[in-house]
C-alpha cells in the first residue's frame, strides 16, 4: 500500500537512506548521495512536515518512500523539456528510495506507477523527475517506464557538488 507518510514513518524511512549509503559505500550501489549532507533524516521530516512524502508500506514495514509536489528545482531550468507547459501542470518525484535489502522486487516500478496516477488525480499529465547521472539502476528504471532523458545539467545538487543532473520527462497523454 503507498499511503502518505505519518510522523512515526521517518525513523524507517531514514533507515532506509542509510541502508542505501551503506550499501553505496559497499560498492552494491551509485547513487551519488552522501551521507550527512543528502537525503538526511531532515530531507524525510522536511516533505512530511510539507505534506507531500509518500511510503509505499507492506511486509510488516516501509520499503519504500518518497516526495511527490509540483516543484521543479531551480536546477531544471537548465534542462532542455520536450513540453513547454504551465507549471501548474506539471508533477515532480523527489528523492525515491527503496529499500537495498528488497531491491529487484517491483517496489520501485509501483511506487512510480502510484505517482503517475496521482498526478493524473491532481490534473498534472505532465511528469518531470531527476537522478544523478551515476545511478545506472534508477535510470533504467526510468527508461523501462517510460521517461526520457532531456538533459544533463552540471550543477552543485542538494548540497552534493560536482552532480551531472539527468532531468527526466514522460506525457501520460503520451501513453493512453
Amino acid at each position: 500500500m503507498i499511503r502518505k507518510a505519518c510522523q512515526a514513518d521517518i525513523p524507517s524511512i531514514a533507515a532506509i537512506y542509510e541502508r542505501i549509503l551503506a550499501a553505496q559505500d559497499r560498492g552494491i550501489l551509485s547513487t551519488g548521495w552522501v551521507r550527512g549532507v543528502y537525503p538526511t533524516e531532515k530531507t524525510a521530516q522536511e516533505a512530511l512536515e510539507q505534506g507531500e512524502l509518500f511510503v509505499l508500506e507492506e511486509e510488516g514495514g516501509i520499503l519504500a518512500a518518497a516526495k511527490i509536489n509540483r516543484e521543479q528545482v531551480e536546477e531544471y531550468a537548465s534542462a532542455d523539456w520536450r513540453y513547454d507547459v504551465p507549471e501548474d501542470q506539471i508533477m515532480v518525484l523527489h528523492t525515491l528510495a527503496v529499500d537495498p535489502d528488497r531491491s529487484g522486487r517491483g517496489f520501485g516500478t509501483r511506487f512510480v506507477r502510484f505517482y503517475e496516477q496521482y498526478a493524473k488525480d491532481h490534473g498534472c499529465m505532465y511528469l518531470r523527475m531527476d537522478t544523478n547521472v551515476i545511478n545506472s539502476a534508477a535510470r533504467k528504471l526510468y527508461r523501462g517506464l517510460g521517461y526520457q532523458e532531456v538533459g544533463m545539467v552540471p550543477c552543485c545538487f542538494n548540497g552534493i557538488p560536482n552532480v551531472k543532473l539527468v532531468c527526466l520527462e514522460k506525457c501520460l497523454e503520451d501513453n493512453q
